[in-house]
């Protein structure tokens, strides 16, 4: 009997060792830098494929989900076949540069001859008019192009560099993906209802488990095997609704209009991603003031006016604390109304903050929980102290 005490107690503690190793924490250093490699490994790829000359700068965006992966955003949809399209002018034609802005995208043409610019727009306008069906054929065949370069590279960063990102679990994945974070998807709607362009992009995707990427490089898999593992993602957007999520989206919208926050509030909607067998990610992008003038700010929701820029930030260091607080319940408290999500799906806010230099807080806050939480909340079988302790809260940067 003694015996057989032992080896339970045995199998308990490496079942446990076990547990413990699988719940091992990510170095979140570690895998920031192997994400930055990998990031530009594919802006080299990118250039290799479409070539120097057709090259614009373009960031490519990477960012790791506990549970879920690695997402590598490369919006092409909308402003990458835009450039397509107006790079055929030649070395003398139109420079494009892309930027960014605490959130804000500002696309810039660049002249480097004027008068042949000018006889370039008149000659394409003049094309457009007598030819529009031929112009549409060759603005649909340039994007397809432009697709199928894209998920080229995709396919070949996975198989050949995809064991870049060290510290993913079997089970996580790594996604590709020409659709923008929920942060920018302003810009990609804005082109694609422009005049003479249609409502729905072109939506690709390639990803695969980490585990399949460990059996390639063991060489318990060929090349072409490890391919056919892939999930190709080829389609267009989608104008359907998830009721619950829409409704959700319009909740956390109003909560933090101007008028009903007291610490940071939001302009505009809360657009969501839904990820199959995850869960949602819900885009936060939050303010805390609005420039007066030369260096004086307003803060409507704490009723401040005319404050210098070091009041400003002041205040808006103080009110952090309230926001991340006051965040984590009203997740808990709203998002116990959705219905969609499965027990083992989570829910997820992703938070770009408020600028603010020197401030010490982070530059965006990630508040997670599963749906299996806010049932047991929404039930009663857990208190409201117990379901914000099993709230996962992640921060980045540091302004």
């Amino acid at each position: 009997m003694k015996r057989v005490m032992m080896k339970v107690l045995g199998l308990v503690a490496i079942l446990s060792s076990l547990a413990a190793y699988g719940q091992a924490k990510v170095d979140e250093k570690r895998m920031e830098q192997d994400i930055e490699v990998a990031e530009n490994i594919l802006s080299t790829l990118i250039r290799q494929q479409f070539g120097k000359r057709n090259f614009f700068p373009m960031e490519v965006n990477g960012n790791y989900t506990a549970g879920y992966g690695v997402t590598f955003r490369l919006p092409q949809g909308g402003a990458f076949n835009m450039f397509m399209q107006t790079e055929d002018f030649g070395p003398n034609g139109f420079t494009y540069s892309f930027s960014r802005e605490d959130g804000e995208r500002e696309i810039v043409n660049m002249e480097r001859d004027k008068d042949r610019k000018e006889k370039q727009i008149k000659e394409k306008a003049r094309i457009r008019t007598v030819t529009p069906r031929a112009d549409r054929v060759n603005r649909d065949s340039l994007a397809s192009t432009a697709d199928k370069r894209f998920l080229e590279v995709a396919k070949n960063f996975l198989a050949d560099y995809g064991d870049v990102i060290s510290q993913l679990k079997p089970e996580e994945r790594i996604i590709i993906t020409n659709r923008s974070e929920g942060f920018e998807e302003g810009l990609e709607f804005m082109l694609a209802g422009a005049p003479g362009r249609e409502s729905r992009r072109s939506l690709k995707s390639a990803e695969v488990k980490r585990d399949d990427i460990s059996q390639l490089k063991q060489g318990k898999i060929t090349r072409d095997q490890f391919l056919s593992r892939l999930k190709i993602v080829d389609t267009e957007s989608s104008d359907k609704l998830d009721p619950d999520l829409e409704v959700l989206s319009s909740m956390f919208s109003r909560l933090y209009r101007e008028d009903l926050s007291k610490t940071y509030f939001t302009q505009g909607d809360v657009p969501y991603e839904r990820l199959k067998d995850f869960g949602v990610i819900y885009y936060m992008k939050v303010f805390s003031s609005n420039e007066d003038g030369e260096e004086r700010w307003s803060l409507p929701t704490v009723a401040m006016h005319d404050v210098s820029q070091p009041e400003r930030d002041k205040k808006v260091k103080e009110l952090y604390p309230a926001f991340e607080s006051e965040l984590k319940e009203n997740v808990i408290e709203y998002g116990r109304t959705l219905r969609s999500l499965k027990d083992d799906e989570q829910l997820v806010f992703k938070v770009r903050l408020t600028k603010c230099t020197g401030c010490g807080i982070p530059a965006t806050l990630e508040i997670s929980v599963k749906n299996s939480v806010l049932k047991e909340y929404s039930s009663g079988k857990t208190s409201k102290e117990t379901t914000l302790a099993k709230i996962n809260v992640k921060k980045e940067g540091n302004q």
